[in-house]
């Protein structure tokens, strides 16, 4: 899928440890996380405290082949961030272990092995 292939960039090797629920929690919830792409854009998701995640690509012109708009459930477990969509990424539902790698500024990995990173802001 596109949309998939947009949110993958390859990173360094993190140095600083993986963040644990409380951590990854505190760090997100009511912020927007914008993770970079490999197209130079960044994409926004807002993660709410009741739980919601809203995304938004309707500023990539490929947007219109893709719900360009779309509402999720988040959630941490087991020290993961998980985020469950209606559509995006077939309904999958993936988790991602999240390391601190500056201010505002975090690495992830998503359990299929899928790398990145994002930036945090309120």
């Amino acid at each position: 899928m596109l949309l998939v292939s947009l949110l993958i960039l390859p990173i360094g090797a993190a140095q600083a440890e993986d963040l644990n629920g409380r951590e990854i929690k505190t760090l997100i919830e009511g912020k927007t996380v914008r993770l970079n792409t490999s197209l130079g854009l960044q994409l926004p998701l807002r993660y709410r405290s009741n739980g919601v995640v809203a995304g938004n690509i309707s500023s990539f012109s490929m947007a219109r082949m893709f719900a360009p708009k779309e509402e999720g459930r988040w959630w941490v477990n087991a020290n993961r961030l998980c985020q469950k969509w209606p559509t995006w990424y077939d309904g999958r539902t993936f988790c991602f272990s999240i390391r601190g790698a500056g201010k505002n500024r975090i690495t992830w990995v998503r359990d299929d092995g899928a790398k990145g990173s994002a930036i945090i802001s309120d």
